[in-house]
C-alpha cells in the first residue's frame, strides 16, 4: 500500500509560480507511478501529469503542456510539480495520486492523497 501526503498549494497571481510536492510511503512507495490530477469546483476530476519511477517518463495534459514541469526524486520518494504561467483556469484542489500500471496520458491512480488547493488570481 501507498500513503500520499500532498503540501506547497497556496494563491498566486496570473504569471506567477508555484511548487507542489507530494511524498509517498509504505512498502510499495519506490514502485509505483506518480502523478498530479485536479479537481476544480463543480467539475469532474482531470489528469495532469505522472511520471514513472525510473527512468523517468513524462506525461502530461495538453492543458499544462509547457508550463509544468513534473519530475521525482526516488531517493526521497517525494513527486513534484513546478507551475509556471499560472492561469486563473488553473485554480482546483490539486492531487497526488500513484498506481502500478504505466504512465499514460491520460492515467488513473489507484491511491490517492488529501489535496492541496491552488488558487490563481487574475
Amino acid at each position: 500500500q501507498v500513503e500520499l501526503v500532498e503540501s506547497g498549494g497556496g494563491s498566486v497571481q496570473a504569471g506567477g509560480s508555484l511548487r507542489l510536492s507530494c511524498a509517498a510511503s509504505g512498502r510499495a512507495a519506490s514502485l509505483v507511478t506518480m502523478g498530479w490530477f485536479r479537481q476544480a469546483p463543480g467539475e469532474e476530476r482531470e489528469f495532469v501529469a505522472c511520471i514513472s519511477t525510473r527512468p523517468g517518463s513524462l506525461y502530461y495534459a495538453d492543458s499544462v503542456k509547457g508550463r509544468f514541469t513534473i519530475s521525482r526524486d526516488n531517493a526521497k520518494n517525494t513527486m513534484y510539480l513546478q507551475m509556471n504561467s499560472l492561469k486563473p483556469d488553473d485554480t482546483a484542489v490539486y492531487y497526488c495520486g500513484a498506481a502500478l500500471r504505466p504512465p499514460s496520458a491520460p492515467w488513473e491512480a489507484r491511491y490517492w492523497g488529501q489535496g492541496t488547493q491552488v488558487t490563481v488570481s487574475s
